[in-house]
C-alpha cells in the first residue's frame, strides 16, 4: 500500500521520498527512495529526512521486535523448541511528534485483526495522528501479498468505511483524502 501511495503521490505532482525494507516491488517512477533493512535503519533514515517533510505516512513498521542476540553463527538443532528473546524496537510512527518534533500532517496505517476501527482510534490519539487508515489483515484476500485492499479511515471526529478495490485505485482516493486531512490542518 506504501508503494501505490508513492506512486499516486507522485503521479499527481508531489514531491515523494519513500523509505522501504526489502520488498519485490520496484520503485515508482519520480520518487525518491532511501532503502533500509532494519527497524534501526528505518528509523536513522526517518528521524534524518522527517524535519523537510509537510505530511509523512507510516503504512508499514519494518518490525516491532527484533532478536535482543544475534547468532554469528548458524543455530544447529538442539532440543525439540528453541526459545529467542525479543527486544521491542523503536515506535517511529510513535516518536514521530515527540521526540523527532514532526508538526506536520501525520497519517498512520494500522494493520489488525480484530477490534478494527476501536484498536485505530487509539493509535489515531496515542500517536497523534491526524488520520489512521486501518485493515483487517486476517481477512483473506487484502493487505499483505494482494493487490487488493479494503479499509476504514479513522479520522479525529468519524470513521468512513471504503469497499474493497486495489490497492492502485485505493491509493489515488486515499491521496485525496489525505490532502484534504492536510488542507484543513493548515
Amino acid at each position: 500500500m506504501g508503494y501505490a501511495l508513492a506512486a499516486a503521490f507522485a503521479h499527481e505532482g508531489h514531491s515523494v521520498l519513500l523509505i522501504s525494507g526489502p520488498t519485490h516491488l520496484e520503485v515508482p517512477e519520480l520518487v525518491d527512495f532511501i532503502p533500509v533493512e532494519t527497524a534501526a535503519e528505518m528509523h536513522d533514515a526517518v528521524s534524518n529526512s522527517l524535519g523537510r517533510m509537510e505530511l509523512a505516512i507510516f503504512a508499514a513498521a519494518v518490525a516491532d521486535y527484533s532478536p535482543t542476540h544475534a547468532s554469528p553463527d548458524k543455530i544447529k538443532k538442539a532440543g525439540p523448541t528453541l526459545t529467542l528473546e525479543l527486544t521491542r524496537t523503536v515506535d517511529i510512527l510513535g516518536s514521530a511528534r515527540e521526540p523527532l518534533g514532526f508538526s506536520g500532517t501525520l497519517i498512520g496505517f494500522a494493520a489488525e485483526t480484530q477490534d478494527l476501527e476501536r484498536n485505530a482510534r487509539q493509535k489515531l490519539m496515542s500517536k497523534q495522528c491526524d488520520l489512521v487508515i486501518a485493515n483487517d489483515v486476517s481477512m483473506p484476500g487484502i493487505g499483505f501479498d494482494s493487490d487488493q485492499n479494503e479499509v476504514i479511515l479513522v479520522f479525529r471526529d468519524h470513521t468512513e468505511t471504503w469497499p474493497r478495490a486495489t490497492k492502485h485505485d485505493l491509493a489515488h482516493r486515499l491521496v485525496q483524502a489525505i490532502l484534504e486531512v492536510h488542507a484543513a490542518r493548515q
